[in-house]
Parts: C-alpha cells; sequence; structure tokens
C-alpha cells in the first residue's frame, strides 16, 4: 500500500511540475530548442555541441528550386544539419514537410531571410513549434530564404523532405490556367508611355471572374482605362485586387467569400480591340506584380531515391569529384573539388545525387557516378 501510494505521490508531482513549466512557458516564450533541453534534460555541453551544427547550416549554401525533396536516414549523435536557399516571390506560400517513422520523432526548422550582398546575413522569420513536422510561410517580400531542419540529437529514423509553394490566391478566372496568362507585369504600354501595372488572362466572352480571396467590395461601375470594374478589397493582408475589361458586373457590393463570382470576362474600356481578357491587378501603396499571387503550381508527389542506408560515408572513386551548391550540372557553382578515396558524410539523396560533407567543409552536392558506399 504504502508503495502504491508513492508512486502516486510521484505521479502527482509530474503532473505539478508540467503545468508549472505551461505556465512558465506561457510567459517566458522558450524556443522549441530550450523546451526541448529542459524537458529532455540535455546537458549543456551536448546542447551546445548540438547547436553549433545550426550556425554551420547557416554558413551552408546549397541552393534548390522548388519543388524538391530528399530523403535519407538520421542516426543519432551523428549531429546533421541539412540547410537549403532558395529564392521566393510576394504572393506565393512556402511549404516545407518532413515525414518520418514516427510522430514522435523530433525535427527542429528555423527560416531565415536572407540580406545582404557579399556578406550574407539572416534575419530568423520564424522557428516551428517543437512537435511541429508541417512548417507553412506567405511570402511578403521577393527575395532569397534558408531553411534550415535539425534532427533532435537520439532521433533515428527514415526520412523525407519535401519542399514546395502555391499561390495565396485562387486563380481569378473560372477554369484558367498558367497559359492563359498572356500579358504580364512591366510590359510596354501606349508606345512606352506607361508599362503594363497587372497581368492579362485570356478567356471566352462571358467566362465568370471570380474573387480570388475573401474580402469586401470596393469600388464597382465602368470609367477609365479599366471599362467595367470591381475593386475587391483583401482586409486581410492590407490590399486591393483589381479586375477590369468586363463584360458586365455581377457583384456590386457586400462582403465576397473565394471564388464568389464578380463578374464575367469582356474587354471593355481600353481593350476594345483585343480578345476578352480580364485584367488583374493588385495595389498595395502603389502597384505589386500580381503573377505569384495566382500561379498554379502542380501538386508535387516527391519521388524516393535508392541508396544503401547503412551506409554513413560516400568515397570518391574519381581523381577528382566536383562538389556542387546545386543537384545538377547546368546553373550550379562548384564549390570545391573532392579527390580519389576521399570521405564524404552522407545526409541523403535527391534524384541521382547525394548530398554530402566532406569533413570540416560545407555541404555540397555530387553525382552518384562518382562516389560509392564505404
Amino acid at each position: 500500500m504504502k508503495q502504491y501510494l508513492f508512486y502516486i505521490f510521484l505521479a502527482l508531482i509530474f503532473a505539478s511540475c508540467s503545468r508549472l513549466n505551461k505556465a512558465t512557458d506561457f510567459i517566458t516564450n522558450p524556443t522549441a530548442k530550450e523546451v526541448y533541453k529542459r524537458d529532455f534534460n540535455i546537458s549543456d555541453e551536448l546542447y551546445s555541441l548540438w547547436e553549433q551544427q545550426h550556425e554551420t547550416g547557416l554558413q551552408d549554401s546549397l541552393k534548390i528550386e522548388l519543388p524538391f525533396a530528399e530523403n535519407g536516414h538520421f542516426l543519432p549523435k551523428s549531429f546533421p544539419i541539412y540547410a537549403y536557399e532558395m529564392n521566393l516571390n510576394i504572393g506565393e506560400i512556402f511549404n516545407f514537410e518532413i515525414f518520418t517513422d514516427s510522430i514522435n520523432d523530433l525535427v527542429f526548422i528555423d527560416f531565415y531571410r536572407i540580406t545582404g550582398d557579399s556578406i550574407k546575413s539572416f534575419d530568423k522569420i520564424e522557428s516551428a513549434e517543437i512537435d511541429q513536422k508541417i512548417f507553412q510561410y506567405e511570402i511578403k517580400e521577393s527575395g532569397d530564404y534558408k531553411i534550415v531542419i535539425q534532427p533532435a540529437i537520439e532521433t533515428q529514423t527514415d526520412f523525407v523532405l519535401k519542399f514546395d509553394k502555391k499561390p495565396a490566391y485562387f486563380f481569378p478566372v473560372a477554369g484558367g490556367q498558367n497559359s492563359n496568362i498572356q500579358s504580364y507585369w512591366g510590359a510596354t504600354r501606349d508606345g512606352g508611355a506607361r508599362s503594363h501595372e497587372g497581368i492579362d488572362i485570356f478567356a471566352k466572352r462571358g467566362t465568370p471572374v471570380l474573387a480570388a480571396t475573401n474580402g469586401r467590395i470596393g469600388f464597382t461601375g465602368e470609367k477609365g482605362l479599366g471599362g467595367k470594374q470591381v475593386w475587391l478589397r483583401d482586409t486581410k493582408r492590407g490590399q486591393s485586387l483589381y479586375y477590369a475589361h468586363l463584360d458586365s458586373i455581377a457583384k456590386t457590393s457586400g462582403s465576397v467569400k473565394t471564388g464568389d463570382t464578380l463578374g464575367f470576362v469582356g474587354n471593355t474600356g481600353n481593350a476594345r480591340t483585343t480578345p476578352p481578357h480580364l485584367h488583374f491587378g493588385i495595389y498595395k501603396h502603389g502597384a505589386i506584380n500580381p503573377l505569384h499571387f495566382v500561379k498554379q503550381a502542380e501538386e508535387f508527389k516527391p519521388e524516393i531515391s535508392k541508396f544503401d542506408k547503412k551506409s554513413t560515408n560516400l568515397i570518391t572513386k574519381s581523381s577528382i569529384a566536383n562538389l556542387r551548391d546545386k543537384p545538377t550540372t547546368s546553373r550550379s557553382q562548384i564549390l570545391g573539388q573532392a579527390k580519389n578515396k576521399d570521405t564524404l558524410q552522407l545526409l541523403g539523396k535527391t534524384g541521382d545525387w547525394y548530398h554530402v560533407r566532406p569533413k570540416n567543409k560545407s555541404a555540397s552536392f555530387i553525382h552518384e557516378s562518382l562516389v560509392a558506399p564505404m
């Protein structure tokens, strides 16, 4: 009986500590890594060694183009770090997801905006929660970004990394697709007197024009170059969507939801001599390029690259092997070279390319034909 009461006492203490930690966390707002160190009783020395790898990842310069996938195997206390740079545009939603063998496998995700020209600096935008394996962020400023991915110290699992993007808005013409966009932002107009502040989406006359997002109708009517037009206010983002050259207007006031019909494709205004199309623009303290807000992305299903999961290292089998910043020979830079029988730490694989780290050097990609498992 006494032993039974003792275990109840321990359980109550543990529950009380857990509630106390949650209450304290609400006030102090610790990072996911700080919570991990505390909850798993990670020693200062081990945690410091693990954290140092994050700085290594920031100094890596691997570049990827979306969509992208990589798979591999995490080993405990191997301290791997995965960092990728990519160019993203305003209006795109960046998506990252990691698949592992168990929902209990912890992986830490940090997302940065890259600033500076000759010397890079990294402004942290957001970090994922401690149990979060899906990370999503809407890009508010076009530029270069970096994601750093780090498994917990004792994690042992197969993994798949999946990166892709999607538009923030619904496509504004019913049944339309990217190929219907035939005039782009910045194109010259009136013999160079002005530039095109939007995109033109061509479709049959009378095709429904749709609300690209939830919002409220502002102005509707017929005037100026745009002819019959609808202005939709996106209160979430603080910007206005401009639908012009409509054949007729279906919604003149009130709130609308994504996909609601606002009007129908036509060629009113200064588009009288052109085939029917929607001129679509976005304004926020001036015009901004709307293309990436609506440019559709194909569904991406990552392919799993085959390799020997038992191998933790590769060995070069050619006299000289180029180490590249991208998994391709075209449009990539050579970061360095490996010599015959050099040992490379194996981090993952994408297609025909291994993701590797030479000893005391930056991560890189190397073609599978140049290496062999150790």
